[in-house]
């Protein structure tokens, strides 16, 4: 049986808690009828998630609704203008019927006003909930990343995984599956082509610009790249040099999300690509997790999140001295982390 891919367990998890479309639920219960492992996350949900149903609500303390209420007479002028034109017509009225309807109002603003908030509180906590597991995931698999990377090196005498290339060659084209291709990812395909390392592992769970391509697995280990610029959201450390043996030489860095200077490059592999450096563009973090920093994975094997790009006073994601980029360059020294495309 296939395994999972991460898009499908997120959406199963989507789906338990009700944030999925009516397309995607359609999506999700065809695949718990036809998928065991499917079926088996759903269930586990759904006893996870059990006890929530067996809540009861309580009435609204009267208390808590002439509270609510006037909080939010207090927030909104409008809303106050609103009240007043109410209080000034139900003056005309009669004393008792005019309080029996002020109450009921009162109590039907506040109950409303309760379920505004309390569905303003779980959106929130549901949107950190995701944000948080899918950060967690992306560092899960890069630690999985690693630990195919150390068994390529360890099948192949402490070689890591690297294609022949020459002094000049563009780094950036990637997914173009010609001879004359030699972008950084072709030597981290390696591990997908030996079956080192699942291709799904290699999209980013937070990133809203991985694409998932329908490959079989003997096309993938017939390229020579990944399928597709967004089969890959990950940026990994293009090497200053090698030693005669092929080993390589900065490993302080290996890899992280997504470089953000290179987000947009060239989809006619034709073109030249030249990018000019901005000051927005020296304080922009990765899109994979809403720009809010980078996992990034170490020569040790640790996996961290950074909320700047900066390891010491290097910015993993430039060149040290380079202001315009033609896809070619590479690092002058070794302490000069570059991570690319």
């Amino acid at each position: 049986m296939i395994p999972l891919t991460s898009e499908q367990k997120q959406l199963l998890f989507d789906h338990s808690i009700g944030l999925t479309s009516p397309k995607e639920t359609a999506q999700a219960e065809a695949l718990i009828a036809s998928h065991q492992e499917a079926a088996g996350i759903d269930a586990k949900l759904g006893a996870a998630l059990a006890p929530l149903e067996q809540l009861e609500s309580e009435p609204c303390p009267d208390a808590l609704a002439e509270r609510t209420v006037w909080r939010l007479n207090s927030a909104s002028h409008s809303s106050q203008d609103r009240l007043r034109e109410l209080l000034a017509t139900e003056q005309s009225r009669d004393a008792g019927l005019k309080t029996r309807v002020w109450v009921a109002m009162v109590r039907r603003l506040a109950t409303a006003a309760v379920f505004l908030i309390v569905a303003s509180i779980l959106f929130n906590t549901l949107s950190y909930f995701r944000y948080n597991s899918r950060r967690q995931r992306c560092q899960v698999q890069m630690a999985g990343i690693f630990r195919g990377l150390a068994n390529y090196i360890a099948d192949h005498d402490d070689q890591a995984p690297a294609v022949a290339a020459a002094a000049g060659d563009p780094w950036w084209k990637v997914g173009h599956q010609g001879t004359e291709n030699h972008s950084n990812t072709r030597n981290i395909y390696l591990l997908v082509r030996g079956s080192y390392v699942d291709a799904g592992d290699f999209m980013c769970p937070g990133c809203p610009r991985s694409q998932t391509e329908e490959v079989t697995p003997a096309e993938l280990g017939a390229y020579k790249d990944f399928p597709h610029r967004s089969s890959v959201t990950y940026s990994f450390q293009i090497s200053c040099r090698q030693t005669r043996n092929g080993k390589l030489l900065c490993r302080k860095v290996l890899m992280a999300d997504w470089n953000p200077l290179f987000e947009e490059v060239p989809k006619d592999f034709s073109k030249p690509l030249r990018l000019q450096l901005t000051k927005e563009m020296l304080t922009r973090n990765s899109v994979n997790h809403k720009r809010r920093g980078q996992s990034v994975l170490f020569g040790d094997g640790r996996v961290e999140f950074l909320k700047t790009r900066l390891i010491g006073t290097d910015d993993i994601f430039t060149l040290q001295d380079t202001d315009i980029y033609q896809g070619c360059e590479i690092p002058s020294c070794e302490t000069d982390f570059f991570l690319a495309p």
